[in-house]
């Protein structure tokens, strides 16, 4: 038995999946949620395999929620589900430790086993997404070490940033103040032209599962 958590700010889509899903004998759905907030709040003690995420909700989106989760949660599975084809979602997604991504115009068997594949641990990126991935990670090493413009404590700091710490928690790490923290958080999102510190976390996470550079 899968047990799903559902987060879309439609509750007409909400009950549409439930009912979807509850209909199977090998799927359950624990739990909903319209925003992100409600969102942290309920899904780690729901007992929860998969959450299936919506990517625009109204006090965030579902790619910065999947990252949050799964930095909780690191055996949650996340499912992005979106009514739009946007590839640079779909690269941000799969920074952030999404398992798949489907259009909600995707039909009610197909995601049924949507759910049951990243609950067992699979994949749904498909040939074109793979290689679209690839060849981005591919250019964006031959345009050379993107934190060259780094200090080696900002690089430190990325790091933590890529393992969900906040300023207070990397401070006590580094045993520095969180002063001191915050101002380097500044300096390297301005060096790296960084606008949300999302942005950073997934830069970070991006970096450390691309190949090694030489």
């Amino acid at each position: 038995m899968a047990r799903v958590f559902l987060v879309d700010d439609h509750e007409v889509v909400r009950v549409g999946v439930r009912e979807l899903l509850n209909g199977d004998d090998d799927l359950e759905v624990v739990g909903e949620a319209g925003s992100v907030a409600e969102a942290l709040a309920r899904v780690p003690g729901s007992g929860a395999d998969v959450a299936v995420l919506d990517v625009r909700l109204p006090d965030g989106n579902g790619i910065e929620l999947c990252r949050e989760l799964r930095s909780r949660l690191p055996e949650l599975k996340c499912l992005m589900l979106t009514s739009f084809t946007d590839d640079e979602a779909l690269f941000d997604a799969i920074m952030a430790g999404a398992a798949g991504f489907v259009l909600k115009r995707i039909l009610g068997n197909e995601l049924q086993s949507a759910v049951r594949t990243v609950a067992a641990g699979g994949s749904l990126l498909d040939a074109r997404s793979t290689a679209a991935l690839l060849d981005r990670i591919r250019r964006e090493r031959e345009e050379g070490d993107p934190l060259r413009v780094l200090t080696d404590q900002e690089r430190v700091v990325l790091d933590h940033i890529g393992d969900g710490l906040t300023n207070r928690q990397i401070a006590e790490r580094m045993f520095l103040a969180e002063k001191t923290i915050k101002n380097y958080v500044s300096h390297l999102m301005a060096k790296l032209g960084l606008e949300r510190r999302t942005q950073a976390a997934v830069l970070s996470t991006r970096l450390r599962k691309a190949p090694d550079r030489e």
